[in-house]
């Protein structure tokens, strides 16, 4: 199997002892609305290195699990869509950083979720959701539960507050909405600060200011997107994804190159990858 990345494809993260349906029906439908290729990427850790036990056995069981998983899901994809072109690669390192490179030349990486707790996430050797949307360098698409698709008119979120990823992640959505033929709702949040130095009213005013200058233009753009936006009150978790209960997805952007931790993957989009059912898609600036 390859360990080569098409320039373009979505990238598909396969836990074999986890359920990787979802993911990969979300994946495979997106290749085939965008004619893209998918692959397919199971990541076995490395054998530990240790005097007194022998982890060959543990490496190759995982590495067989691995082939035929892979196996399974390509042939999986191919009844789904036939037309999507499908490649696999079975790669030994850490699950992690191997899939943050494949991120280098990819269009997508997608990955489901267990939606752990922070806690278990930062216990879990297995996580990868984190550190992944941490340090990728293209989209990340975290699926947790099925699209709702049928809800109409379909819809998606994406979260604007004015900043450079802000504005990464409202030109993907815009995109994103005109290739599904689908409406977008663009939200601020203003949470009230405990000590103001204005008043509520003119805050908001000054939020809905942005959020118009942010949003102008594309609709010119992309005329068959039907966009509406609004400033909402309250935490900007809760109240995205509440917004986005019924949506195809939630978008937002990231901030900066983070580290395993995952600290510098900002609040927001933490608190989203743990609190929203719908896909959440991170977008990085740049």
């Amino acid at each position: 199997m390859t360990s080569t990345t098409e320039h373009g494809d979505i990238v598909v993260g396969i836990d074999p002892l986890r359920n990787w349906h979802l993911a990969l029906a979300w994946a495979t439908d997106e290749a085939h609305r965008r004619g893209l290729g998918l692959r397919l990427v199971v990541v076995v850790p490395p054998q530990h290195d240790t005097q007194h036990v022998d982890d060959t056995p543990r490496h190759t069981a995982q590495l067989r699990a691995g082939a035929e998983v892979l196996t399974t899901a390509a042939a999986w994809v191919h009844v789904r869509q036939p037309d999507v072109h499908t490649a696999t690669a079975l790669l030994d390192g850490s699950p992690s950083a191997m899939l943050a490179g494949l991120s280098r030349t990819a269009s997508l990486v997608v990955l489901g979720s267990r939606h752990l707790s922070r806690t278990e996430e930062f216990l879990s050797a297995g996580s990868l959701v984190v550190p992944v949307t941490a340090r990728a360098h293209c989209p990340v698409v975290v699926v947790g539960d099925a699209e709702h698709i049928t809800q109409q008119p379909a819809y998606l979120v994406v979260g604007v507050d004015g900043s450079e990823a802000s504005r990464a992640a409202l030109a993907w959505a815009f995109a994103e909405a005109d290739v599904r033929r689908c409406a977008l709702r663009a939200l601020a949040v203003w949470q009230p600060p405990v000590f103001a130095l204005h008043a509520a009213d003119t805050m908001l005013h000054a939020e809905r200011r942005l959020l118009a200058e942010c949003t102008a233009g594309w609709p010119e753009k992309y005329p068959d997107v039907q966009l509406t936006h609004e400033v909402a009150i309250g935490s900007p978790v809760e109240v995205l994804a509440d917004a986005a209960e019924h949506a195809l997805a939630v978008v937002v952007g990231r901030r900066g190159q983070g580290g395993y931790s995952g600290m510098r993957v900002g609040s927001v989009v933490h608190g989203l990858l743990h609190r929203a059912h719908c896909p959440v898609i991170t977008v990085p600036v740049g």
